[in-house]
């Protein structure tokens, strides 16, 4: 099932991953339809969220261990199908999903008898998949595996329920998909041949980028880059998978790192910063032909940050994705810049600043006096406006989709940050305050998403 269309017209939205929504329970039930209620309320039509895979013990939605599986952490376990309709919602959803469901569920029953231990260090009959070694395995943990199946069940069946809950309100949702996968994950381990791997199976080349604005030695990621020849000597069957997997979800798919569909920033493994690197070609033009091909029409946006080139832009634009801008990043005092609203295209879908960026508010209490006076003169704002005059500023851009950080939503500042790249300890834990989003507060942007024409 493809979704409804979301850049058809002028819209806003908020970014807010449900783990961190309020409540003591699984955020994909009562508290994800209270949210949506806010936003249909607040005159939003988009919530945009990140990947929704399941993650290891830092808990980063971009270290996933699954493209196709649900984190099961945000499944609400007081909700359920009526029992004499769960049943035939298992063994449906079981037989759909079984291309990439049975891998799964012995791969993580598999890890957790292994102690959490990757899958390259697992016995090599294991390791490497000897189908008599793996068919004793299934008979052994057989009551594991069942256990897992149930469990991404409910997890789509949820899903699916909020993705209608939603679709009912006019809210659409946009989903985002990691390039790169963690090394130890269920593709690596039984699709090794898409991976540049040693035979062992752990990573030969890391994926990261180069120096960049958030990271003097640029970022080291770690996860395993792919085989762009096995890629296209395949027809990029993998990839087709992944993203028809993610569009079954959403309504719009951000692609992070597009840049890395042109040419990807390689890093050999043992390295010790991503200074180490180098450029080398990916097939974009190729994939996103083949995607073209099998899917159709492209709901996807380009998440065309960092160091952009020529290729990068033209590969974006022949194959019509939008791409993003970040307010946050236009401040540098050049008139220019592409981040600047005055700059923008209608096809292109801007932010106040993303998951990566530090709050609004904490951004621009941490600028020197020079640049906060020029922001101030730009968004027409008296000190002490923000962060709200940076949100109108996305608002009345042509950008044909603005999208704000729920922490912006609020005002909050730097204790509220989500994530701050290139570090490990306290990412991805910030969660919002049960009751922060008030009817007033909802009131308050709809009538600002009315004045810009940004009302479902």
């Amino acid at each position: 099932m493809r979704g409804l269309p979301v850049l058809d017209r002028r819209r806003s939205g908020v970014l807010l991953h449900p783990a961190a929504l309020p409540g003591e329970h699984g955020a994909l039930g009562r508290a994800a339809r209270s949210f949506i209620d806010w936003l249909a309320s607040a005159g939003f039509s988009v919530w945009q969220v990140l990947p929704l895979g399941p993650v290891g013990a830092d808990a980063s939605p971009y270290w996933v261990r699954s493209d196709q599986a649900g984190n099961p952490s945000l499944i609400d376990r007081g909700e359920a199908p009526e029992p004499e309709h769960a049943r035939a919602s298992f063994e449906s959803f079981r037989e759909a999903q079984q291309s990439w469901l049975e891998d799964y569920v012995l791969f993580a029953a598999l890890s957790r008898a292994h102690g959490a231990a990757p899958w390259w260090t697992w016995p090599a009959a294991l390791r490497d998949r000897d189908p008599q070694e793996l068919r004793m395995a299934k008979q052994q943990l057989e009551r594991e595996l069942q256990a897992l199946r149930v469990e991404q069940w409910q997890f789509d069946w949820q899903w699916r329920a909020l993705r209608d809950y939603a679709h009912e309100r006019g809210v659409r949702l946009y989903g985002d998909l990691p390039i790169y996968l963690a090394p130890d994950s269920v593709a690596t381990w039984s699709q090794r041949a898409q991976f540049q791997l040693c035979p062992d199976g752990q990573p030969a080349m890391l994926a990261g980028v180069p120096p960049d604005y958030f990271a003097a030695d640029g970022q080291l990621w770690g996860n395993p880059l792919y085989d762009w020849h096995q890629a296209q000597r395949d027809g990029f069957a993998f990839w087709r998978t992944r993203v028809a997997g993610q569009l079954q979800r959403f309504d719009l798919l951000r692609l992070d790192h597009f840049r890395g569909l042109a040419g990807y920033w390689a890093v050999p493994a043992g390295a010790r910063t991503a200074r180490e690197g180098q450029w080398l070609p990916a097939p974009g033009a190729a994939l996103l032909a083949a995607l073209t091909h099998a899917l159709g029409s492209l709901p996807l946006v380009a998440e065309d940050l960092g160091v952009i080139t020529p290729d990068v832009v033209a590969l974006r634009r022949d194959f019509d994705l939008p791409g993003m801008r970040v307010l946050q990043f236009g401040f540098d005092g050049d008139a220019g810049n592409p981040h600047l609203a005055h700059n923008f295209t209608q096809r292109t879908v801007v932010y106040t600043g993303t998951h990566d960026n530090d709050t609004t508010l904490g951004w621009y209490r941490s600028l020197d006096a020079a640049t906060a006076r020029r922001i101030d003169r730009y968004a027409g704002a008296t000190p002490g406006a923000m962060p709200e005059a940076l949100v109108r500023v996305a608002l009345a851009s042509v950008a044909v989709l603005a999208m704000v950080p729920v922490q912006d939503l609020l005002s909050l500042g730097s204790e509220a940050r989500y994530n701050v790249p290139g570090t490990v300890g306290d990412n991805w834990r910030w969660r919002m305050n049960e009751g922060a989003l008030t009817a007033a507060l909802a009131a308050h942007y709809r009538e600002l998403n009315g004045t810009f024409g940004r009302m479902p």
